[in-house]
């Protein structure tokens, strides 16, 4: 077996739980930064019928909330502002959309195409821009931001990196919604279903 990535990983995951017939798919980071006592919150919208994708965010209560759990400050501000770049292209009111803390519908997972996603860090972001692509709800629930000595971080450098992909990813669904193809956003086939 290969390392196959981060998005590389939730891909085999999320295929694996489809075919064992889940309703509702929740990733979690295992580094500690997130409560799964707050998984029943976190899918609630869904079973509500308010969401079909649900985010985790560590910054709906503020900034004190976030620094407060231990967020650096250059993570904070990098995350306000990738969220408030994916907000004005995508149209959201999002507080956070870099959590390691999500809930998808099994109706979600069937539609996008996100095994055409990227297999690193920038698989988050594709799959939430196919999300508002293809019509599907965001909802978000407020999470402690909990960070330690021993949670992961990735570096500067590929935090920035991250940050570029994602920029790019916007510019991808800005020539989508303006008339122009992109494999991103071709439906999913109905064999995962």
């Amino acid at each position: 077996p290969r390392n196959r990535g981060y998005g590389g990983n939730q891909k085999t995951c999320y295929t694996e739980a489809l075919k064992l017939g889940a309703d509702v798919v929740v990733m979690l980071h295992p580094d500690y930064q997130y409560d799964p006592k707050r998984m029943a919150a976190l899918v609630q919208p869904i079973l509500d019928g308010r969401a079909d994708l649900v985010l985790g965010s560590r910054l709906l209560e503020g900034r004190r909330a976030a620094l407060g759990g231990g967020m650096p400050l250059y993570k904070y501000w990098s995350n306000r502002f990738l969220t408030a770049m994916e907000n004005l292209v995508l149209g959201q009111r999002l507080s956070e959309m870099h959590t390691g803390y999500r809930a998808y519908t099994r109706r979600l997972l069937t539609t996008i195409p996100f095994m055409r996603n990227s297999e690193g860090f920038v698989f988050d972001t594709e799959v939430i821009v196919q999300t508002v692509a293809f019509g599907f709800q965001i909802a978000e629930i407020s999470v402690p931001s909990k960070y330690a000595d021993d949670s992961s971080c990735i570096s500067f450098k590929n935090s920035a990196i991250y940050g570029f992909r994602t920029l790019v990813t916007l510019l991808k669904f800005a020539a989508f919604k303006a008339g122009m193809s992109h494999a991103l956003f071709k439906r999913a086939r109905a064999a995962r279903q």
